[in-house]
């Protein structure tokens, strides 16, 4: 028998409706939208966020690193993730990734694309341990689960892998394609993790045999363009910058998912557009890296999609990082409102991030409609940020206003899975995260 799942307000593709009825299948599918239900289930439901781009595992690294330590930058940051990287086990990374998923479904993200590359064994053993770990953390905890297996090759261009990358790194094509195969029951995507990490003349080879082995369908994800001095060692080493050597290297299509290209030039701005490709931000950590502003007041214009993903998950809210995203623009341009349009800000910036998170991740979600996933996020009808507004300002105030903390309860796939922040066996597990958290930190 379907779920009916009733509502003051809903955010659909077409615009605000009052007083509607979700229809979900016993699949957690949405069948229909119906008039009436008297809000029996909430005040304001607007879909739930993809969260486009994670690493789980820096959960752990959040608040350490912090010390001001000569010109600390991205790169002396790797190298505090490179030794937590070097200890963490499955049984560590289950309960890391359980408790960073689990915040993510408080903070409005409904589903997550888990950029995963800690593939092997702490002694170097090769297997599929890491990532099934992942797989039931995200069961656990009750997030739709897009798993991206990492292509990591090399260290730098054309620079062979350090001792602390051994983990990242898979001997050939081969070997990663046999964890793909190995890994059963999640959609999985392809991953290359830089033109850095990937050895060019074998980008294209490892797009092929993946397309074999999982599907030509599923998306891409690169990082691309997050730092300047990466941009310099990619013209130096190629003569092009990043994005237009990945375009002169592969097909780069709708499937591509570049995530951050903070540097990418107005050139290679307006090529994603040209190829349909996607553009992950992830303002939050690119803020804690100190990476840049991406022009996306300028990309937005020219009709880019663009979708947001928590990334070092050093904090966790979907309304955090678009608001951090207006607000950069803000400061970039001197000017306010920059995302916005002549309706306001909230629901376009929510609406946009929602469809390019669900191409990103290749699933039917992102929006409140037929034939998608139930996936979505209740306003608290009582939460200061918009006393006194009504629904059609409502959105703008959550944006400037608001946070995770004014969320009402969250749904994945029809099910109630977050109610006023709280979940089920979430204090049993944050007390197990904590203390793992400390022992993995020690000096």
């Amino acid at each position: 028998m379907p779920t009916r799942l009733s509502f003051n307000y809903l955010l659909t593709p077409d615009g605000l409706r009052a007083d509607q009825t979700l229809v979900v299948d016993s699949d957690g599918i949405i069948e229909a939208i119906e008039s009436g239900g008297k809000g029996a289930h909430g005040f304001f439901a607007v879909p739930g966020m993809p969260n486009a781009h994670s690493h789980a595992f820096q959960r752990a690294l959040s608040g350490f690193g912090e010390r001001a330590r000569g010109q600390d930058s991205f790169w002396s940051w790797r190298e505090a993730m490179y030794r937590l990287a070097a200890r963490i086990t499955p049984e560590d990374l289950l309960v890391i990734a359980r408790q960073a998923f689990r915040e993510m479904l408080r903070a409005g993200f409904t589903s997550v694309a888990e950029f995963h590359y800690l593939h092997h064994l702490s002694d170097g053993r090769s297997g599929p341990q890491m990532a099934q770990a992942v797989i039931e953390a995200a069961r656990a905890a009750g997030i739709h689960l897009v798993l991206l297996p990492v292509f990591y090759q090399q260290g730098g261009f054309n620079t062979p892998p350090a001792e602390c990358q051994r983990r990242f790194v898979h001997a050939s094509i081969e070997d990663y394609c046999r964890l793909l195969q190995e890994l059963r029951g999640v959609p999985l995507g392809i991953a290359p993790h830089s033109l850095r990490a990937v050895a060019l003349q074998t980008l294209a080879q490892l797009l092929v045999q993946a397309d074999a082995a999982i599907g030509s369908r599923r998306p891409i994800h690169i990082h691309i363009s997050e730092q300047r001095r990466e941009v310099e060692e990619c013209q130096a080493a190629f003569g092009r910058t990043p994005i237009d050597l990945l375009a002169h290297t592969v097909q780069l299509d709708a499937r591509w998912n570049l995530v951050h290209a903070t540097h990418a030039s107005a050139a290679e701005r307006a090529l994603i557009v040209q190829r349909g490709a996607t553009v992950v931000l992830c303002p939050l950590t690119e803020a804690g890296l100190g990476d840049g502003l991406f022009a996306a007041e300028e990309y937005a214009c020219a009709g880019g999609r663009f979708a947001i993903g928590s990334d070092s998950n050093c904090r966790i809210d979907a309304v955090e990082e678009l608001r951090l995203l207006e607000y950069g623009q803000r400061l970039r341009r001197e000017q306010r409102a920059r995302l916005a349009n002549a309706d306001g800000l909230g629901a376009v910036l929510w609406q946009q991030a929602c469809r390019a998170g669900a191409r990103a991740l290749g699933e039917p979600l992102g929006e409140l409609a037929p034939g998608k996933r139930a996936d979505l996020v209740v306003l608290d009808e009582q939460a200061a940020p918009w006393l006194g507004h009504g629904p059609d300002t409502l959105l703008d105030a959550l944006i400037v206003g608001g946070s995770r903390a004014d969320l009402a309860a969250v749904y994945v796939g029809g099910r109630r899975a977050v109610d006023h922040g709280a979940s089920a066996g979430e204090d049993a597990d944050a007390r197990e995260f904590a203390a793992t958290v400390a022992r993995l930190n020690q000096p």
